[in-house]
Order: structure tokens, then C-alpha cells, then sequence
């Protein structure tokens, strides 16, 4: 059981906005969508939230034509990677894998590739957008574990070893600064192009994927979206969907998100805070 005292933290508003979140949730099968604010508390940064940087990401497109990008991309990818693979799941991720454990939660959906909802102990975790600790090569389709890519990597450009992330992103990304002598990493299998098993910018959400989720909130009797603004287009079809069905949507999230309008109730708080205080309510 996780054990903390987060409510102290949460404004007299927040409180309110989860005072009027519990009798929509009680009692129901909830699925939950989450964004890279949950992970915020892991020490891993959203893309969009309050003092964000600007990005402009690598496109698969870009990632595909040329060399140049791919040894960019991998340079900072690496980096990225170790920051990633230090990160352990926090109280919003637990509390998620309990809820599960008890029946309250269906399932989890998440936009994040960090893997830490299946670290934390949930069992059904949709990742919309993948993850990054797999690698597929993209001619035979080989998939590989990223520690082993990790580690070929180190063994091929030592010098990288030395050298620290100018910043790290919620997509495992980093700015390293310098990549002109990288060694990009190849299939082994057949030397094709090795790229991690997520979504880029420019690809398209595995159609099996999406159908997942969606299972997910057709199966539910309320929907749940935590830590994202909901600028991606398919969590905002998986709120058409609730809509459609008429099952309640509560919205947990620092600042303004796409999804506030349709929510029955908007919470204005952090993930974690709100989690272990709604687990108390619900419990109640």
C-alpha cells in the first residue's frame, strides 16, 4: 500500500474538485488515460506543462532519409535512455497499479513511452505511443531489448559516456552536444535501420494499439485523463468515445487541457496528490 499525506499540498479548490469527482467514480470500473504529467514526479519533464522547453522533434520522415538525423537522434536517445532507465515509478503510478489490484480500474492508457505504469504493478497498460525499452529494426523486424542496444552503443562510442544531456524529454530524447562521431547501431541481424519501438512524430498509433485502448473505455463506466493536455488527437477520440456512451470524464491536470469542456469535473492539481487522495475518498 502506498503511504503518504499528499492532501495537506492540495488547495481548498482541488480538494473541492475531488469532494465532487468521488460519487462519479464510486463504484465504477474506471479506465484511466494518462499523459506525461504523471510521470513529472518521477523526474521526468512534460512537453507541455509550465516552464516546458520549446521542441522540435525529430520526424520519422527526417529519421528515415538521413544518416545524419538517425546519428543525432540515436546520440541523444541514448543519453535519454540512461535517465530514463534510472527513473522509478512514483505515488501516481502506484496508486494506479493498486487501484487496478482492486478492482476500481480497468485498465491504464497512456501517451508516455517510460514504461513506469508496468514498474509500478499495473497489469493492462496500453502504450499508445510505445516504448522505449524496446528497439525493432525497421527492415527485418527484429525486435531487440534496449539494455543490449544500450550497451553496444556504449561499447562503440566511449566518448558519449562522458558527456551529459543538455536536456532530457518526455519521449526518452536528449540534446547531447556533440554527435558528428557517432556510431549509429545496426540490426544484427540483417544490418538494417534500428529505431525504437515508438511512436515518432509523422506515424501513425498501430491500429491494434487504439483498439486496445478503446476496448478499454468501452468496457468502463467512467474515464479518467491525468497528466495531459490532450494536444494528441487520439486521446481526444477516446473522450469522444465517452462522451458518446455518456459515462463520466474527470480530468486531472495543471493548467488548461483540450478536454476541460467536456469534463463533468476538472481537477487543477497535480497526478500523484490527487490519485492517493481519490484512492482515500473511494475507499471511504
Amino acid at each position: 500500500m502506498v503511504v503518504a499525506t499528499p492532501s495537506a499540498e492540495l488547495s481548498p479548490a482541488a480538494l473541492a474538485q475531488i469532494e465532487l469527482a468521488v460519487p462519479l467514480l464510486e463504484g465504477r470500473s474506471i479506465a484511466v488515460l494518462t499523459g506525461a504529467g504523471v510521470s513529472t514526479d518521477s523526474g521526468i519533464p512534460d512537453y507541455r506543462g509550465e516552464g516546458a522547453p520549446v521542441r522540435t522533434p525529430m520526424t520519422f520522415q527526417q529519421f528515415m532519409i538521413d544518416a545524419q538525423y538517425r546519428k543525432r537522434y540515436w546520440a541523444g536517445s541514448h543519453l535519454g535512455w540512461k535517465h530514463f532507465d534510472a527513473a522509478r515509478p512514483n505515488t501516481g503510478h502506484l496508486v494506479l497499479a493498486e487501484l487496478e489490484a482492486s478492482g476500481q480500474v480497468n485498465g491504464v492508457i497512456t501517451q508516455n513511452v517510460d514504461g513506469l505504469h508496468l514498474r509500478a504493478g499495473s497489469q493492462r497498460v496500453v502504450d499508445l505511443h510505445g516504448t522505449m525499452d524496446k528497439v525493432r529494426c525497421l527492415t527485418c523486424g527484429q525486435q531487440f531489448a534496449r539494455s543490449d542496444v544500450a550497451t553496444r552503443i556504449a561499447a562503440a562510442n566511449p566518448w558519449l559516456e562522458a558527456i551529459s544531456a543538455d536536456e532530457v524529454n518526455p519521449d526518452g530524447d536528449a540534446s547531447p552536444a556533440a554527435f558528428d562521431d557517432f556510431i549509429t547501431p545496426d540490426c544484427t541481424v540483417c544490418g538494417g535501420v534500428l529505431k525504437p519501438d515508438i511512436v515518432f512524430f509523422g506515424e501513425f498509433i498501430p491500429v491494434e494499439k487504439f483498439s486496445e485502448a478503446s476496448a478499454l473505455v468501452k468496457k468502463a463506466d467512467a474515464l479518467i485523463v491525468a497528466g495531459s493536455s490532450l494536444v494528441v488527437n487520439s486521446g481526444i477520440r477516446l473522450i469522444e468515445q465517452a462522451r458518446r456512451r455518456r459515462i463520466p470524464l474527470v480530468v486531472i491536470n495543471r493548467g488548461v487541457t483540450k478536454g476541460d469542456t467536456q469534463a463533468a469535473v476538472k481537477i487543477d492539481a497535480g497526478t500523484s496528490e490527487v490519485f492517493l487522495t481519490l484512492q482515500e475518498r473511494l475507499r471511504g
